[in-house]
């Protein structure tokens, strides 16, 4: 029997010989998160689509320093005197081509033409049903908004409907029909004041837009899709060190999620390259436990 240290991996199930130190100090106490991340952002933003895959990271590696905050900004009232001069919108069908642009110059899929067939009339009944769940199901709303994502950008699908926000919801494991129904109200609409309020106070004037604020209330805003690098200095900024990364959870926990994870997604959360995603898929997750798919001509994994 070999004197080298033996273990399992609670990660990868593998079991073998530890790289581990023999002995290590541990501290069991919890530090207090003394940094908020507030997240400024809308259903139907493009460019927080776009973001997802490097917000995903910057937030599985740094999470452990900061409380992240989703408030929702409120991007599409209504198209009574609605105009967005700057990419060339006024009504519906302007907003599908942007939309592919978008899509083309990020991979993360975006149809675009549920703008052309079924526009979506206001982004606020899904923001809505963001704030129901968050208030009464804790820790769902962001599954949520997730999937309602997916809808929208990669399956063309109006989310401004209640018929798709309840089999949304549905998904979830919650009971859409009344969720929606609570959305409706005027209390879910303060709710979302709320956080008209909240982006306002922080100077947010476009989305995505991240702040990053610490214990007091001194923060740093980057604004737009910006490279990890951007996110971790902003961190660094407020910290005043470097921070360190924690490790990344492996794919086949991240599938666990339940939600499809891009082609782009898992390019950018373990430094993988496009031609080389299927065969890291393939070492990554054991067969029958995942299904691919091709979505928009990429690549898509969802667990099974």
């Amino acid at each position: 029997m070999s004197n080298e240290s033996m273990m399992c991996d609670l990660e990868t199930g593998v079991c073998g010989v530890s790289d581990e130190e023999e002995m290590q100090v541990i501290n069991l106490k919890q530090e207090e998160k003394k940094i908020t991340l507030y997240y400024a952002t809308d259903p139907i933003c493009s460019h927080c689509w776009a973001l997802e895959p490097v917000l995903n990271r910057f937030i599985e590696e740094y999470g452990h320093y900061f409380n992240v905050e989703t408030k929702m900004g409120g991007l599409l009232a209504s198209w009574e005197g609605f105009s967005d001069g700057a990419n060339g919108i006024s009504k519906p069908a302007d907003v599908a081509g942007h939309w592919r642009e978008v899509g083309e110059h990020s991979r993360m899929p975006i149809d675009g033409s549920v703008w052309l067939e079924n526009p979506i009339q206001s982004s606020y009944p899904p923001s809505r049903v963001f704030k129901v769940i968050e208030r009464m199901y804790p820790g769902k709303e962001q599954a949520f908004l997730r999937v309602a994502r997916e809808a929208v950008f990669a399956m063309n699908r109006n989310i401004g409907e209640d018929d798709v926000l309840i089999e949304l919801v549905n998904g979830l494991g919650l009971n859409g029909k009344e969720i929606v129904a609570s959305a409706a109200q005027q209390s879910a609409q303060d709710l979302l004041e709320e956080d008209f309020e909240m982006t306002a106070r922080l100077g947010v004037r476009g989305f995505p837009s991240i702040i990053i604020v610490n214990k007091e209330q001194q923060g740093i805003k980057v604004v737009g899709a910006r490279p990890l690098e951007t996110y971790v200095q902003a961190l660094q900024q407020i910290l005043g060190e470097a921070p360190k990364p924690k490790k990344i959870a492996t794919l086949s926990n991240k599938i666990k999620e339940g939600h499809l994870l891009f082609s782009r997604e898992i390019e950018v959360l373990y430094d993988v390259e496009k031609d080389r995603v299927e065969s890291f898929v393939q070492s990554e997750l054991e067969e029958g436990t995942y299904q691919v798919r091709h979505i928009l001509n990429e690549m898509a994994v969802q667990r099974v």
